[in-house]
């Protein structure tokens, strides 16, 4: 079982930590979910890392490869991907200015959204439905380890892409939810989840489009 040394390991990360800052479609949907709460922000990015773990076992087995040889495969997921952020979008555009005719305060409207369950569902079916991620992680993993038994290695460092994405993005979600509270005006909260929406829907088109 082949683990990178000190340095290469170094050299993942910095190559890391480049790649999860450059924004994508799974830092534009965490950012649209901050957008509506925190609470809500932070599940979507753990769902997220999940994702990216499910791409590192793929990865580690062999199996992401299928994208590769079969692009049907590829296809399918890739659409499955884009048509549910579609649908997240609209769905976020419906409910835009739905607190509104409840009549509660702002902050129980806010803590409501933030306890509204699928966070975590949601970010983990974004980035598991992106088969773009799983060639990424089949084409870099393996760069950076050696010998025949590559398993642990590899699992090593998606492991630690995985936790490093999940801290950045549990940030862009909490700076979101901030930013958003400093706003304070319901009919600007409105326009934001409005804005979620079609971010959303584009992001759908994105992946759908490869």
């Amino acid at each position: 079982m082949a683990l990178p040394d000190p340095a290469t390991y170094l050299l993942f990360l910095s190559a890391a930590v480049a790649l999860i800052l450059a924004p994508g479609p799974d830092t534009l949907f965490v950012l649209s979910q901050g957008v509506q709460s925190r609470g809500l922000g932070v599940r979507a990015a753990l769902g997220v890392a999940v994702g990216v773990l499910f791409h590192t076992v793929l990865a580690v087995l062999g199996l992401a490869a299928v994208y590769r040889t079969v692009p049907a495969a590829a296809d399918a997921v890739r659409l499955f991907g884009g048509a549910y952020l579609a649908l997240l979008g609209a769905v976020t555009l419906r409910n835009a200015g739905g607190e509104e005719a409840v009549g509660g305060g702002e902050a129980e409207n806010r803590a409501a959204t933030a306890a509204a369950p699928g966070g975590f569902r949601r970010g983990f079916l974004v980035n598991a439905a992106n088969p773009q991620v799983a060639l990424f992680f089949l084409a870099l993993l393996p760069g950076f380890v050696e010998g025949p038994d590559r398993t642990l290695g590899m699992a090593v460092l998606g492991g630690t892409y995985a936790v490093l994405t999940a801290g950045y993005l549990a940030a862009v979600a909490t700076a979101a939810d901030a930013a958003t509270s400093l706003v304070g005006a319901r009919s600007t909260r409105v326009l934001l989840d409005r804005v979620a929406g079609a971010v959303l829907i584009g992001l759908g088109a994105w992946v759908a489009l490869g």
